[in-house]
């Protein structure tokens, strides 16, 4: 199928890209925004944004509309990896982090102690950073560390690795539901399921009630508007406060297929729905990507739906 007008973007470049990209290489950081071919990677980095990828670029499941590299990492950490986040993101000056990563079911622990580690890390650095630089106040003056959002898999359901990651204190606690239940066994790894995901966001209601949660939809996979309309309510009903809904774009060959393009205008009827559903935030639109435009989302009331 053709994309239509409204999903052609650029290719990345510009000053802001150069620096992102030249600091990702200089810390050895993976991003989701080029491992996963995200359409908005250049508009992102030349906001001097970008979405960390931590606990490696190999993902031990195979969801079928994800180009992440699939394998076997054996147990493999790096212990360095939430320190060198951290001073990236300080030597960037970011504002508001994205921490995501690839499923690690080698991992006893699923990755959530790395997890925790680069919150606490990036907190920790941060602030230094900016302490040290010696400016005096400013009648406005800003946060010593950026807000953090983090993306994550769904650590098998278990309550006690969940907890770890949420009293880190991230500012957002993310996990997305990715598609409609009927579609879910075949869109994601068999590991993954719709259930355990709306679980995954309960959990964290339940542990940290105050938390901001959020979730992530796609359109495009075969499903039908009354399913992802019972997919935003099942999202209300466990408490989740964003959601984001864009268009699903096939990554690579070996990627299941678009079945259609929704249209700027159904992405707008969306957003209104989920509002009138009592989301806190909305953010519908043909290139949104879950953290695509995170810091806008995370400002009630919605954002403007990308055209």
């Amino acid at each position: 199928m053709r994309k239509p007008e409204w999903l052609r973007t650029r290719l990345p470049s510009g000053p802001e890209f150069e620096t992102v990209n030249a600091r990702l290489k200089q810390h050895g950081l993976h991003t989701v925004c080029s491992s996963a071919r995200c359409p908005n990677l250049a508009d992102c980095w030349n906001r001097g944004t970008a979405t960390f990828m931590i606990l490696g670029d190999t993902c031990t499941r195979h969801c079928r509309f994800c180009s992440v590299a699939t394998g076997n990492p054996h147990g493999a950490v790096d212990e360095t990896e939430p320190k060198r986040v951290a001073q990236a993101v300080a030597e960037l000056g970011l504002r508001y982090v994205v921490l995501t990563s690839v499923d690690r079911d080698d991992l006893a622990d699923l990755g959530a102690g790395i997890f925790a580690k680069t919150v606490r890390q990036v907190k920790l650095q941060t602030a230094n950073c900016k302490l040290q630089t010696g400016r005096p106040p400013t009648p406005d003056p800003q946060p010593l560390v950026p807000l953090l959002e983090l993306l994550t898999p769904d650590f098998g359901g278990r309550d006690a690795l969940i907890e770890q990651v949420a009293d880190a204190g991230p500012d957002v606690f993310g996990h997305n539901l990715e598609t409609v239940e009927r579609l879910s066994p075949n869109v994601r790894d068999p590991r993954a399921s719709y259930r355990r995901s709306l679980e995954v966001l309960a959990t964290v209601k339940r542990l940290a009630p105050k938390m901001t949660t959020k979730s992530g939809l796609m359109v495009g996979l075969g499903e039908t508007d009354d399913e992802i309309r019972r997919a935003m309510s099942d999202l209300r009903t466990v408490g989740c406060d964003i959601v984001t809904v864009g268009q699903y774009l096939q990554p690579d060959r070996h990627c299941l297929s678009v079945e259609r393009y929704a249209t700027p205008e159904e992405f707008v009827a969306l957003e209104q729905e989920a509002l009138a559903m009592g989301f806190r935030a909305a953010f519908c639109g043909p290139l949104v990507r879950s953290s695509f435009h995170a810091e806008e989302v995370a400002k009630w009331p919605s954002a403007q739906v990308v055209k």
